[in-house]
C-alpha cells in the first residue's frame, strides 16, 4: 500500500518534469463539451453510485481490513430498497436507452469512479487495471509516450503540460509546461478524467499524436505533431557550476529517486562542492517513503514530517541526524512545487539549514493511499494531513520562500536564461565567500 503525494490531483506521466512553471490559476472555470454525456452519466451515478459498487465488491473490501474504521461497515450503504432501485434503473436503460449496445464494463467503471468523485476530493481516484498499471510505471520511472508530464488543475478541471523532459519528442516539438491540452487527435479533452487524457496521448512507439494546445499569450490554438517513444525518465539531474557550486534538480520522488539523489550528492562532494542549490521547482511530489529517505540525507536529528488521520492518530517520520548537510544550501521552489517537494522544502525551512528562493509553493498538505482491490483495480484515497516539523499544515496555503523572486518566462523561452537559477548562484557565491 503505497503512500502517494502527487499533485494536480495525480500527475501522470507522460514523463518527467521541468524546473520552470507558473503557478496554477486559482480562478474556477468549466467547459460545456460532453454536456449531454455528462448529464446521462450523472443521472445514472446519482441513483446508485454509492450502493452499486459497495454491493458488488463487498467481499473484496472486507479483505482490506485497514480501510475500515470503527463503527463503520462497507455494507451499511446497501439495503433492499437501493438494490431494487438499481434493478429498475438497469431495466430502464435496457428498455429505453437509444443505443442497443451498452458497454457494461464502462458503466461499471463509471459507477466506481462516481463513488469516489462524490467525496468531493479531487485527489481521491478510482483506478482501472490499466490506470493502475500506468501508476506503477510512473513510480518505476520508465514511461512510454512523448516525454512530458500531464497534470490536472483542480480548480479548472483542465489537463495541462506540467513538465517537459530534456531531449524528448515533447521538447523537440516545442511543448512547454503550462500548455493546456485542448484536443488530442482532434478529439476534445474537456470533461475527461486525467487518466483518460493520458490514455489518449499514449500509444504505440513510433506513432504520432496530434495535440491542440492553448498557450497563455497566444491569439490562437497551437498545433503539434509529436512522436511517441519509450522514455527512460531520470528524476535527478546534477551539475557543478563555477565557484564549486553544486546543483541538484529533483523532478519527482519515485522509487528510483533515492539512489539517484545519493549518487548525485556523492559525485558533487567528490568534485569538491562548497555549497548546493537544490531545485524543487515544478516537482509535483511522489512517494512519501522516497522524500523521507532523501530528507534523512540532509536534515539534523528530529522530525521530518508527521501525519494525522481523521481520528487524530499521528504517525511520525524522523531523522537521526548522522548525515546532516553541513554546507550552504539554497532551495528553489515555485507554484508547481507540491506535496513531497513541500515536505522537503518545509523541513529545510523549519530547521533553518537552507534558504528558500522563488515563489510560494502549491500548498498540498494531504496524503493519499493506494489501496489495491482483488480484481486488479485500486482506490487512491486521501487518508491524512501532513505537518512540517514545526507543526505547520500548508494545505491550500503553500510555503512562502525566504526570498520571493519571480521567474522570467519570456526571457527563459526566448533566450534560455533562467533568472531564478542565476540569482541562486549569486546568493550561493556570497554564502561561500562569507564562510
Amino acid at each position: 500500500m503505497e503512500y502517494n503525494l502527487n499533485n494536480y490531483p495525480n500527475d501522470y506521466p507522460d514523463n518527467a518534469n521541468h524546473p520552470m512553471g507558473k503557478p496554477p490559476k486559482k480562478e474556477s472555470g468549466t467547459f460545456t463539451g460532453g454536456f449531454v454525456t455528462g448529464i446521462l452519466l450523472s443521472l445514472l451515478v446519482a441513483c446508485f453510485v454509492y450502493t452499486g459498487v459497495r454491493f458488488y465488491q463487498i467481499s473484496k473490501l472486507r479483505a482490506e481490513k485497514e480501510t475500515e474504521q470503527p463503527g463503520q461497515t462497507v455494507d451499511s450503504l446497501v439495503n433492499d430498497m437501493t438494490m431494487s432501485k438499481l434493478q429498475v434503473i438497469e431495466e430502464t436503460i435496457a428498455k429505453y436507452y437509444y443505443e442497443e449496445d451498452v458497454n457494461a464494463e464502462m458503466l461499471a467503471d463509471g459507477m466506481y469512479e462516481g463513488v469516489i468523485a462524490s467525496l468531493g476530493d479531487p485527489y481521491s481516484t478510482y483506478y482501472t487495471e490499466e490506470d493502475l498499471e500506468a501508476l506503477m510505471q510512473q513510480t518505476e520511472g520508465v514511461y512510454y509516450g512523448i516525454g512530458a508530464y500531464v497534470g490536472m488543475d483542480v480548480q479548472t478541471g483542465l489537463a495541462h503540460i506540467s513538465g517537459v523532459i530534456e531531449d524528448t519528442p515533447a521538447q523537440a516539438a516545442g511543448l512547454r509546461d503550462g500548455d493546456v491540452i485542448y484536443m488530442v487527435d482532434n478529439e476534445p479533452m474537456q470533461g475527461l478524467e486525467l487518466s483518460e487524457v493520458v490514455a489518449n496521448i499514449k500509444g504505440l512507439e513510433g506513432t504520432q499524436v496530434h495535440l491542440t494546445i492553448y498557450r497563455e499569450g497566444e491569439k490562437d490554438y497551437l498545433e503539434f505533431d509529436v512522436e511517441r517513444k519509450k522514455i527512460e525518465s531520470p528524476t535527478v539531474k546534477h551539475e557543478m557550476y563555477e565557484n564549486k557550486i553544486g546543483y541538484i534538480q529533483i523532478t519527482e520522488f519515485d522509487d528510483v529517486t533515492v539512489d539517484q539523489f545519493s549518487e548525485a550528492l556523492a559525485v558533487l562532494r567528490g568534485q569538491g562542492m562548497k555549497g548546493l542549490i537544490l531545485d524543487l521547482r515544478a516537482n509535483p511530489g511522489g512517494n512519501l517513503s522516497a522524500v523521507v529517505e532523501i530528507a534523512r540525507q540532509m536534515l539534523p536529528k528530529g522530525l521530518i514530517v508527521y501525519t494525522e488521520d481523521r481520528d487524530g492518530k499521528r504517525t511520525e517520520y524522523s531523522c537521526d541526524g548522522t548525515k546532516q548537510f553541513d554546507q550552504p544550501l539554497v532551495v528553489l521552489v515555485n507554484g508547481y512545487s507540491a506535496s513531497a517537494s513541500e515536505i522537503l522544502a518545509g523541513a529545510i525551512k523549519d530547521y533553518g539549514i537552507g534558504q528558500l528562493i522563488g515563489t510560494t509553493t502549491f500548498g498540498k498538505g494531504i496524503v493519499q493511499r493506494v489501496i489495491s482491490l482483488s480484481d486488479g483495480t485500486a482506490l487512491k484515497l486521501t487518508v491524512s494531513s501532513y505537518f512540517t516539523p514545526n507543526g505547520n499544515n500548508i494545505h491550500g496555503i503553500g510555503i512562502e520562500p525566504d526570498e520571493v523572486y519571480e521567474f522570467d518566462g519570456d526571457r527563459y523561452y526566448d533566450d534560455g536564461y533562467d533568472n531564478q537559477l542565476e540569482h541562486a548562484k549569486e546568493v550561493m557565491a556570497g554564502k561561500i565567500a562569507g564562510q
